[in-house]
């Protein structure tokens, strides 16, 4: 008798080249240039983001990981991508991304995952492989998607993407063309992880 094949999206695991410590000091330090680049304490930070002084005070000083809502709001407050603004501050320009050097941010709070596929050189098309935990919903502010270009394309599983208003249904080998800066969330309602592909231009 045949066993059935499982129909689990694979999680992406954590990579092992690339320790989670690591990407949270980088974050830390990204938040913070960012910040002094533009010349605004933190307070300043916290009115443009919506995040409390407290909560980015932990983040630079690496004593708290924010969540993936937290990180969009940052990166929207930046005028950056979330993809951005997980980047080190080191200008080389690879041209190759290997796997077992891609960046691998978590979500403390859902398990969101996602993965920096595109090399350096590439900017400023992005792409973004994300693992979305069964009965999980992350949400987005129109902010963070002011200054993008985006498509999403779902590789495994089913994946609900809540667009302002508006409800798209989305089935494996689906791709939808996001309309514009509004408030968005992706929702995974099924009993299984989804996966698909984020794919994005950073500019107007």
């Amino acid at each position: 008798m045949k066993k059935k094949k499982s129909s689990v999206a694979p999680e992406i695991a954590v990579n092992p080249h690339v320790p989670e410590e690591e990407v949270t000091r980088t974050l830390a330090a990204r938040v913070q240039q960012e910040r002094k680049r533009r010349n605004w304490t933190i307070q300043d930070l916290a009115d443009r983001s919506g995040i409390s002084r407290a909560m980015i005070s932990k983040i630079e000083r690496c004593e708290s990981s924010p969540t993936a809502v937290v990180l969009g709001r940052l990166s929207g407050a930046f005028g950056l991508s979330m993809s951005e603004l997980l980047l080190s501050a080191d200008s080389s320009e690879k041209r190759l991304s290997r796997r077992a050097e891609q960046q691998i941010w978590k979500d403390p709070a859902t398990g969101y995952t996602r993965r920096a596929i595109s090399p350096r050189a590439g900017m400023p098309l992005q792409l973004v492989e994300v693992c979305l935990p069964a009965r999980t919903k992350v949400d987005f502010p129109a902010v963070s998607y002011s200054a993008l270009h985006q498509q999403i394309w779902l590789l495994e599983g089913k994946l609900t993407f809540h667009e302002g208003s508006d409800r798209h249904e989305l089935n494996p080998g689906d791709c939808l063309q996001l309309a514009g800066a509004q408030d968005c969330a992706f929702e995974n309602v099924s009993r299984s992880a989804c996966r698909y592909v984020v794919a994005l231009i950073v500019g107007k």
